[in-house]
């Protein structure tokens, strides 16, 4: 039998984005007890903190839960990583740290779905609400709010010349793609401070912590919800070797992700009835969305040779590199406390959706850099391009349990470019990419193409590329949806249906993907949801 400890007010499991502000905020109230519970470890990991480390994680895939999207037909057979976080500050330890809102429209599109407190002018104010921004508050930032974003700082012409190219190709310099208007290109938004990654952990988990009102156990893998008839008590855990039981005295939190708190819902008996009585799991609540409604982002480079080296292949010479690690370690400065690049665009390629339906992530140095040193080891040819990523996809996957075990690894299967709509939109997508590195502007910068290469021309030949190359950019969302229609597992308060005092909170709840990087959805969610748990009047609305 389980062992059974003290009773907290809150059980949030998942110390990540959502689960680290619900901690912040709900903990404001010092005579409330939370209780956080999460799989992964500390972040001791000093490529956690320097910003020019998440290369090397990911590709050791350090501090990740280790999943893969199965094979299917639509992308070539072939595994795709899905890595999310297991740390504590979840995937923003190991994200790319882009900071990016989305559009508006985004917003406004749940809103016409029914979720009318989930509109841009709703969320706005808790979009302030959450960050610092570096160029100070306005009517569409935040000055001073717990976590801290900076623009890029990267310094290389082939980043003026990109935006040059992008100026002849109507897509004009926006110098903050979070304010007035997302179209157009800019700088990158990162989260970063004083020359280290800025994780959910450190901005509002650890603050939240020094109160003494929230307990944190790591290494606690959450297990099964537990139930007295339709309300939710409690939640079962493995941790040091044995099932542990905490209970909830007001609420249970699921804040583990688009692939966790599904997992965690079916594995108690809330989801589809077929496939848990496949699994021998006694159906308790029939919800069908459970799991269902999986998308991501889904992206392909568009690459060539740089003739002259640029300056950050300097940098990777071995010695450099390790002065420049050092530096950023001990003292949060050099050329490490800040990713090369960071140039991002967003164009609408079908202007009839009403929001932009790709984002240009531009490369300045290879995706594979490689550490060098003369007379010992040569650089790698220096690359530069651009990433083209599919923000809308139509193609829908779903998270299925294996078996019973909660310790079993799940099934993800993506179901990515099986709507042939996908694959028309990065198409031409890729098109506008070739078009925009043929630019003047880009003559002295720009070699041969490498990826998808001179070979690669017609539609057919396209096609059959894309679905041979195209990867996840780690953004899965939508498996919990919220919504009104019978396919929404939870409602416009967040709440799971058929089951009191049980909310998800995450990247889950999002009815659809939003045009951009994930994180900043991710944590307005949660601020919003603070504020709705505690019973709270929501924020102003904010019509600009």
């Amino acid at each position: 039998m389980p062992k059974l400890i003290d009773e907290y007010d809150y059980i949030i499991v998942g110390a990540g984005s959502a689960g680290c502000v619900l901690a912040y905020r709900l903990g404001e109230d010092k005579n409330i007890s939370i209780l956080v519970l999460e799989a992964g470890g500390q972040d001791h990991d000093p490529l956690i903190h320097i910003p020019l480390g998440m290369g090397r994680m990911h590709d050791k895939r350090s501090h990740d839960w280790g999943y893969d999207f199965e094979p299917e037909p639509s992308t070539g057979h072939r595994t795709i990583d899905a890595m999310r976080g297991k740390v504590i500050g979840g995937s923003t330890a190991i994200n790319n740290m882009s900071h990016v809102r989305g559009n508006p429209g985004d917003y406004d599109r749940w809103a016409a779905k029914g979720l009318t407190n989930w509109s841009y002018a709703n969320a706005l104010p808790y979009f302030r609400r959450t960050e610092s921004w570096a160029r100070g508050e306005d009517q569409w930032r935040g000055g001073n709010g717990p976590l801290s974003v900076v623009p890029a700082s990267a310094k290389d012409p082939l980043l003026e010349a990109f935006i040059e190219a992008g100026s002849h190709c109507s897509l004009p310099y926006n110098e903050d793609y979070n304010g007035l208007q997302q179209d157009g290109m800019g700088r990158g938004q990162f989260t970063i401070k004083q020359g280290r990654r800025h994780t959910a952990a450190d901005a509002f988990l650890r603050p939240a912590m020094a109160r003494g009102n929230v307990k944190l156990i790591l290494k606690a893998h959450a297990t099964k919800i537990t139930l007295d008839g339709i309300k939710a008590h409690g939640i079962e855990y493995w941790h040091q070797g044995k099932f542990v039981t905490a209970l909830a005295r007001r609420e249970v939190i699921l804040s583990g992700g688009a692939i966790n708190s599904p997992q965690l819902l079916m594995l108690s008996g809330i989801g589809p009835a077929d496939h848990l009585k496949e699994n021998e799991i006694t159906p308790l609540i029939d919800l069908p969305g459970v799991g269902s409604n999986l998308q991501d982002h889904m992206s392909v480079p568009v690459s060539g040779t740089r003739p002259e080296p640029g300056l950050f292949q300097k940098e990777l010479r071995f010695d450099r590199m390790a002065v420049s690690m050092a530096r950023a370690h001990l003292f949060g400065a050099g050329p490490a406390t800040m990713l090369p690049g960071g140039l991002h665009g967003y164009l609408r390629i079908n202007p009839e959706f009403g929001v932009p339906d790709i984002q240009l992530m531009f490369r300045a140095v290879s995706s594979q850099p490689r550490l060098w040193f003369p007379g010992i080891r040569k650089p790698v040819p220096d690359i530069c391009g651009v990433r083209v990523n599919l923000l809308h996809p139509k193609s829908r996957g779903q998270v299925r349990l294996r078996s019973a075990n909660p310790l079993d690894k799940l099934r993800l299967q993506g179901g990515f470019l099986t709507n042939p709509d996908d694959i028309q939109t990065l198409r031409k997508g890729v098109n506008f990419a070739r078009d925009m590195l043929a630019r003047k502007s880009l003559d002295q910068y720009r070699g041969i193409e490498t990826v998808p290469g001179p070979k690669v021309k017609t539609e057919t030949e396209m096609e059959d590329w894309i679905r041979r190359s195209a990867v996840t950019v780690h953004h899965p969302a939508g498996t919990c949806a919220m919504g009104k229609d019978a396919n929404a597992v939870v409602d416009d308060e967040l709440r799971v249906k058929g089951v009191d005092a049980l909310r998800v909170v995450d990247a889950s709840v999002a009815p659809d993907l939003v045009s951009g990087n994930i994180n900043a959805c991710v944590l307005m969610i949660a601020e919003k949801a603070s504020d709705i748990i505690r019973g709270k009047a929501a924020l102003t609305a904010q019509t600009i």
